[in-house]
């Protein structure tokens, strides 16, 4: 073959090789819900053989509802599904020397037909696992009917609430709680208090950000809890009515209705709950002091009397065709009452008693909450170019008082009146929050998506306290004590920018993102006239990798930094007596935990099985830590320090499995090791140990007879500086029945079936060892009926699936 036959050759080649090249198409395009306008992730688009409907090739959508692959040229059959969903078909041919092409736009709409068919005959399910979050959609939950949100959250795998309303996923605390995607500004002392105003029957779905990414605020070293409340969006009037009654006192009542036409949509919620609750607590308390008793043992029994009541209302207006305009109320008011009598016996070596306190306990409160925002989106083309804007507001406010009549007595039992105290404490609290918050988003024609925005969150919190004593010498009248009364001024503003990129190349996909925030932070105490400044810059960075194997077989790898910051509990530097043996405080001088947060992910999906599992590991510095000392007048002092460091390691495995048309399963494990240094506070303050917990969540629907739900779970043991928190578990089970045409639910439950989940905690240090154990009510038997009327089904051919815009036709982005 001479020179010339050889270039010739080569060229063919080359030419050819390029036309093999260019005949490799990239397709995309977007899958959206049609009911709820947003992406739909996880959807299956695929391109099938005319001649006999074979799969060629395909992909799945991404987390707002994206997807891209590459396919060579020909004529197709498109087919996009989604579970739930009427599927879209429709014929394409690729060629026509394009190198890509653009779909557009593909809307989904729900199958009724097979909704209807699910609520009857089969079993529906909670769990949906997205790539950077899990959806619980607790609509369907029957064990918590009649409960409240806190209550709801103990029943979810990943997540652990304790009686004092401590709150842990994966076995780590500082989690950020949101209502609606907004932080919360109600009322309480702790989270445990601001969820039990919301019913679980006012919740719609519950979000688990196990590592959240740089476009949601960096607080929340363990993640985000994202609390959603229902809200319809069916055409035409429709609502909702339910009730519930509970063992022992326990009531419950709510409306949801709404009114929906093609422009707006309106909707109004009222949600009322009367429930009585019993509390009991022992403790026992070795200390190693000269001259007290070496034993304390403690004894408190007590209930809690507590209305609420949760008012919604709120309108979607579509001003334009791509311009959506919202504007919401939300009203929350609690009212307490809490009783309680606490023993406390001095314990010789012995074993007798050298004396003993008797103390009775009366607080009263009343709260009140106010929330309203606005928020307007425009979407400025059909391939998911949009603009989001809101503005929220919130005041809180809460008066609260405690009375205590305190009694002694004798070795003999003899009362002594010079020792007798009578005790009261008004504890009135304020808070103003404001969000302001613009987010943008633009998709580009070759698969890549930015996403940028500003946040803007002010809050000032004011907490005051007068704590007056009596006794023999004042007549029992209370007389204020300067010591223990004081006010405590806190604002916090925290201003943050961020900015991700997205892209994917083959199967591989990444996005990386970067968020500023800048705090200023002011704490003023009123009695000793001190102001604590605190304001600092911090960037978070955040990477997230996937690699797809095959259709809903995918690998992730993720890095994210977090921030804690202390709030007005664990800052105010107010003394808050609960008897004269144990006070707590907080420190207002504490500094903001950092956690950098690695995990690895696997995701298989079979027809009738899913597993997750992700290996994590969690290190964080001046970790925010629970620290308990013993004065030399043998009272203990609960209070907050900054530790050196905390790691957490763990392996969760999440399996959903489809056992039966009638049957389902949800069983996670996560087994983790945690050590905490906090050496830096006193030599001795560091821990370690292995924990792991349990969940199970299954449903078995018995045909023509009940939909029957059992829920179990068990958490070990979780590290402290100077002990731990000791293991806990509980199982629920609940049936529900449809009635009239499936109108109607009726439903039963009873939690916490065998009355073990319980708080209990040890304390170890060299000055004393305590062991105390806390129980609120949480074996409770619940009959619950809810009745639906209104309602909208689609006339026949316009409940379909639909492509807008791409290269076929249609809106032109």
């Amino acid at each position: 073959m001479n020179k010339y036959s050889s270039l010739s050759f080569l060229l063919l080649f080359m030419i050819s090789s390029l036309d093999a090249i260019s005949q490799e198409i990239r397709i995309k395009g977007k899958v959206m819900d049609g009911k709820r306008e947003a992406g739909l992730e996880f959807a299956n688009i695929a391109l099938l053989s005319p001649t006999d409907s074979a799969l060629v090739t395909g992909g799945m959508s991404d987390l707002d509802g994206s997807f891209e692959f590459s396919a060579s040229e020909g004529n197709y059959i498109l087919r996009v599904g989604f579970i739930g969903y009427l599927e879209f078909y429709e014929k394409i041919s690729l060629g026509e020397n394009k190198n890509s092409v653009n779909l557009g736009t593909i809307t989904l709409e729900e199958d009724a037909q097979n909704l209807d068919e699910v609520l009857v005959e089969g079993v529906t399910s909670m769990f949906e696992s997205d790539i950077d979050k899990r959806t619980y959609n607790v609509e369907n939950s029957i064990v918590a009917e009649g409960q409240t949100a806190s209550q709801l959250l103990s029943t979810l795998p990943s997540i652990q609430v304790d009686d004092e309303g401590g709150i842990t996923m994966r076995g780590s605390g500082n989690i950020l709680i949101y209502i609606n995607g907004r932080p919360s500004n109600l009322s309480g002392d702790d989270a445990e208090s601001i969820l039990s105003q919301f019913p679980a029957n006012s919740i719609k779905s519950v979000e688990l950000i196990t590592n959240p990414s740089s476009r949601y605020d960096a607080t929340g070293v363990g993640g985000i809890i994202n609390i959603v409340l229902k809200k319809n969006e069916k055409t035409g009037f429709n609502g909702q009515l339910n009730a519930s009654i509970g063992t022992r006192e326990k009531y419950q009542a709510a409306v949801n209705l709404n009114y929906g036409t093609e422009k707006a949509n309106f909707y109004a919620s009222y949600n009322w709950q009367d429930r009585r609750q019993i509390e009991t607590g022992e403790g026992s308390r070795t200390n190693y002091l000269e001259g007290f008793s070496p034993s304390l043992e403690q004894d408190q029994d007590g209930y809690e009397l507590e209305k609420t009541h949760l008012i919604r209302a709120g309108v979607d207006y579509n001003i334009s065709e791509r311009g959506l305009l919202g504007v919401y109320f939300q009203g929350n008011f609690d009212d307490e009452v809490e009783y309680s009598n606490v023993t406390q016996l001095n314990i010789s070596q012995t074993g007798s008693i050298d004396s003993s306190f008797v103390r009775q306990n009366n607080e009263w409160s009343s709260s009140g909450n106010y929330e309203g925002g606005i928020n307007y989106t425009l979407n400025f083309d059909s391939l998911g170019q949009k603009l989001f804007t809101s503005f929220s507001y919130s005041y809180d406010t809460r008066s609260q008082t405690d009375y205590s009549n305190q009694e002694y007595f004798d070795a003999d039992g003899n009362s002594d009146p010079v020792k007798r105290l009578i005790q009261t404490n008004d504890r009135p609290r304020t808070s103003n929050l404001y969000v302001a918050q613009l987010d943008y988003e633009k998709p580009f024609q070759n698969g890549a998506s930015i996403e940028t925005g500003l946040k803007a969150t002010l809050g000032n919190w004011q907490w005051s306290q007068e704590f007056a004593q009596g006794d023999q010498f004042t007549d029992f009248e209370p007389v204020v004590v300067d010591t223990l009364s004081d006010t405590f001024d806190f604002d916090e503003h925290v201003y943050a920018g961020y900015f991700t990129y997205r892209n994917s190349k083959g199967k591989f996909g990444y996005q990386l993102g970067l968020r500023g925030e800048y705090t200023e932070t002011q704490g003023e105490t009123v009695r000793n006239n001190e102001s604590i400044p605190n304001n600092y810059f911090n960037v978070f960075p955040s990477a997230f990798l996937s690699y797809t194997i095959a259709p809903e077989n995918e690998l992730t790898l993720n890095y994210t930094r977090r921030i804690s910051r202390p709030s007005i509990w664990d800052l105010a530097p107010i003394y808050r007596v609960r008897d004269q043996y144990n006070f707590s405080i907080g420190n207002p001088y504490l500094q903001p935990e950092f956690t950098d947060s690695y995990e690895v992910g696997y995701m298989k999906g079979w027809e009738k099985y899913l597993l997750n599992a992700t290996v994590y590991h969690r290190f964080s510095t001046d970790v925010e830590t629970r620290i308990t000392i013993l004065t030399d007048d043998n009272v203990a002092i609960q209070s907050r320090e900054n530790a050196d460091t905390r790691s957490s390691t763990g392996f969760e495995l999440i399996n959903q499995i489809q056992v039966s048309n009638n049957l389902d399963a949800t069983l996670t494990g996560n087994l983790f090791y945690s050590r905490i240094n906090a050496e830096n506070i006193e030599e001795s303050f560091s821990n370690e140990n292995f924990s792991w917990t349990l969940n199970l969540l299954a449903n078995w629907l018995i045909p023509n007879w009940f939909n029957v739900q059992f829920q179990g779970n068990y958490r070990g043991p979780i590290v402290l500086p100077q002990g731990q928190i000791e293991p806990q578990y509980s199982l629920n089970v609940g049936l529900r029945k449809d009635i009239f045409n499936g109108k109607a639910t009726i439903s039963a439950n009873v939690s916490d079936i065998f009355n073990t989940r319980n708080f209990r905690i040890t304390t170890n240090n060299p000055r004393f060892d305590e062991k105390r154990v806390f129980q609120r009510e949480t074996r409770v038997g619940t009959l619950a009926f809810t009745y639906r009327f209104g309602g909208f089904k689609e006339k026949a051919g316009e409940n379909q699936s639909r492509r807008e815009g791409g290269d076929f036709g249609g809106d032109d982005f």
